[in-house]
């Protein structure tokens, strides 16, 4: 069978939308950091979108700053994939040309940084996710022991961290008289654009406080909030498009029909007509962050540590059961009550366009990918909530007991002896706690304040609920908890 490219494409079936545009007549504007499965669902089909619009400025080279998988996926193709939006049975699929290169950051890091540092680039964005910001969780401080961004401290000739190729690039454009970029953090996390702020001026400082002060002067972090759920693909929805489309298509991406992009209105340049593409521009982003983060990624994040736990694959599976659709129900109940809402978010009315999202079958959404990371995660998610509801002296019970769950999974083995890697970047601190009793939660897991905030580590009605909740996951199980509280 044939592989997707730009002659094979030709042969589509005219049920897969194409692009309207002249490729090789695209500019280069926005340079991508961390190309990965999201992006190319997310934003990228926003930037597609620009160019059938007419406006041929937002082109996309994107940057892997570890890997060259996405790389040698997408160069065979010269850089088309497509994204296929499944709800049941029905499957739309869309072919994506807004990529004109990827670039692996580690082959070439002063590629990048050219490419940067072009002055027809307007844009750098970011999904790098949350342990890419180089920031300690607690504090907002640089992260000096990690290996990589101690080798930015030192030199930035060859960078190695999302922040070191920002000021790196900003110091090029600075030196060469040109305005700096937006940056544009698309991440999953609170004040994600003040966070990145953060990282880069901290960075920029300790090189030139002169160019510190000019970043901060002139350039712009937007905070922005996305939503899009992307889940792995694998070699079956490679062979499922394949039957449909008539080509191989190794870049492939599935998601869902719903996707939500908003952003705070500050740009230093020019940028794409990002209202006229359905983009939601505003003053201020952070109840719409609050909103996503506590609902659907708190909720995320409880399905994959009790599902996980309970040997449930999938996340329609879990909500499929009536236990678990409750629990998912009673976290919403909690964190909800700690949402100042937008105007046009109506509480209700997202909490049951989630549940919808969360019972489609066709994204086939693995417990076990939502649970990577949870340590970075698990702070805006549910950390947040809890502290806002202790503050109010509100009960925490189905919040503790996902945070009980997260604690559980660090064991490495599930509820039918199954082991799993956790896969985290603070796994050699937090897995393999088998042992864990009342005494070891409070004095080991709760100890690390990277993700626990003393004054919630050292409360002790959370404590004691979380201790509770964790003793009754490891005498009963998470499902037989579940169906007890919940069933």
């Amino acid at each position: 069978m044939k592989r997707l490219d730009e002659l094979t494409a030709l042969d589509l079936p005219a049920a897969v939308a194409r692009p309207a545009y002249d490729r090789h007549a695209v500019a280069t504007g926005i340079v991508h950091l961390g190309l990965g499965a999201f992006h190319k669902a997310h934003q990228a089909v926003v930037y597609d979108a620009a160019l059938n619009g007419g406006d041929l400025r937002w082109g996309v080279l994107g940057a892997s700053l570890r890997s060259r998988g996405v790389r040698d996926q997408l160069a065979p193709q010269g850089g088309l994939y497509t994204v296929t939006a499944r709800d049941g049975d029905d499957a739309q699929t869309r072919l994506i040309g807004a990529l004109q290169g990827v670039l692996v950051a580690p082959e070439d890091p002063a590629q990048l940084v050219a490419a940067m540092s072009d002055a027809q680039v307007h844009l750098v964005t970011l999904t790098v996710t949350e342990k890419g910001y180089k920031l300690d969780p607690a504090a907002g401080a640089l992260i000096h022991d990690d290996p990589d961004l101690a080798a930015d401290l030192k030199s930035l000739d060859r960078p190695r961290t999302a922040p070191g190729f920002i000021v790196a690039a900003l110091a090029k454009r600075h030196a060469a008289g040109l305005k700096p970029f937006t940056t544009l953090s698309c991440d999953n996390l609170p004040h994600n654009g003040s966070r990145l702020r953060e990282a880069v001026l901290a960075l920029a400082a300790h090189h030139d406080p002169a160019l510190r002060d000019w970043i901060d002067t002139h350039g712009a972090f937007p905070a922005t909030m996305v939503d899009r759920i992307v889940p792995a693909t694998e070699e079956a929805d490679i062979a499922a498009l394949e039957a449909r489309i008539g080509l191989i298509d190794r870049a492939m991406v599935k998601t869902e029909p719903f996707s939500q992009w908003v952003i705070e209105d500050r740009f230093v340049g020019e940028r794409p007509d990002f209202a006229a593409l359905g983009v939601q521009l505003t003053d201020s982003v952070a109840p719409w962050e609050d909103a996503k983060l506590r609902m659907l990624n708190g909720a995320h994040s409880g399905i994959a540590y009790v599902g996980g736990l309970a040997g449930i694959e999938f996340v329609h599976q879990f909500v499929a059961l009536p236990a678990g659709r409750a629990f998912v129900e009673g976290l919403w109940d909690e964190s909800a009550e700690t949402l100042s809402p937008p105007p046009g978010l109506d509480v209700p009315a997202y909490r049951a366009a989630l549940m919808g999202r969360f019972a489609n079958s066709a994204l086939n959404h693995r417990t076990r990918q939502i649970a990577m990371d949870g340590s970075q995660k698990l702070p805006q998610r549910l950390l947040a909530p809890i502290l806002a509801r202790l503050d109010r002296g509100l009960k925490v019970d189905t919040l503790a007991l996902a945070v009980a769950a997260w604690m559980r999974w660090q064991e490495g083995r599930d509820d039918n002896g199954e082991a799993y890697v956790v896969d985290d970047p603070l796994a050699p601190r937090t897995a393999g706690s088998g042992n864990l009793s009342a005494g070891g939660a409070r004095g080991g897991l709760l100890a690390i304040d990277a993700i626990f905030p003393p004054r919630l580590a050292e409360h002790p009605g959370f404590r004691k609920t979380l201790i509770d909740a964790l003793a009754a996951l490891r005498a009963k199980g998470a499902r037989a908890v579940i169906e007890d509280r919940f069933g």
